[in-house]
């Protein structure tokens, strides 16, 4: 009867003895998983954060990378007014709001000296109130307004074929993207060519936010 429990006691430690190895290895590998599976996640969710959002491209805030034909055909890039504060506006001759070039250029006689710069983008995309050729624009803005700030060729600022410069605009963090809302939107450019602010189309170039706005960039470095 002794040796008989003698014997059950050995053969349960030889059991113990081959399964506690291959317990202890499964158990190992158990963790070793769990650990890769967490380290993973948490890989996945730096990477999440890391990463820009899927479908959502960084547009970067500095325009000045475009050459713009002018409304006289010839080229110019807007690298060239780098350190300048640029206030860029679609323009258009047959909108209620064409009254406002009056203002518009006398902002910028009244500050080009201090380092404004005005540049219309004459656009047909609203209400079709831009219809006539690049000549005609530019005759009817001298003998109308005497508008002597840089003016471009005529361009699409909305749309299937949106000049890349306004597609640039548009994609811009809000308040200041998106696409132009009506003729004379307003986008204002400090002297690095980063897109600082924007003004409805109905806010008018001597506006006092529009002002102040204007000074304060006039008075950096």
């Amino acid at each position: 009867m002794g040796s008989c429990c003698n014997s059950s006691k050995i053969t349960m430690c030889a059991i113990l003895v081959l399964c506690i190895p291959a317990w202890l290895t499964i158990a190992s590998n158990q963790q070793h998983g769990e650990m890769t599976k967490n380290v993973k996640t948490r890989m996945k969710s730096v990477e999440s954060v890391a990463q820009p959002t899927k479908g959502k491209k960084m547009v970067s805030a500095d325009v000045l990378g475009h050459e713009m034909v002018m409304i006289d055909g010839s080229k110019k890039s807007l690298e060239d007014y780098r350190g300048k504060v640029i206030l860029m506006v679609n323009v258009a001759s047959e909108c209620g709001l064409t009254p406002q070039y009056e203002a518009l250029e006398a902002l910028y006689r009244k500050y080009k000296k201090q380092g404004l710069i005005v540049i219309g983008f004459p656009a047909n995309e609203f209400g079709a109130q831009e219809p006539g050729t690049d000549a005609e624009i530019a005759q009817f803005c001298s003998t109308k307004f005497d508008v002597t700030f840089p003016m471009t060729s005529k361009i699409q600022v909305k749309g299937k074929e949106t000049h890349p410069l306004y597609k640039q605009l548009a994609a811009q963090p809000e308040p200041i993207g998106g696409e132009p809302e009506w003729n004379f939107a307003k986008f204002m450019v400090d002297q690095k060519g980063n897109v600082v602010a924007r003004f409805s189309s109905r806010t008018t170039p001597d506006d006092p936010a529009l002002i102040k706005k204007l000074e304060e960039l006039l008075e950096e470095d």
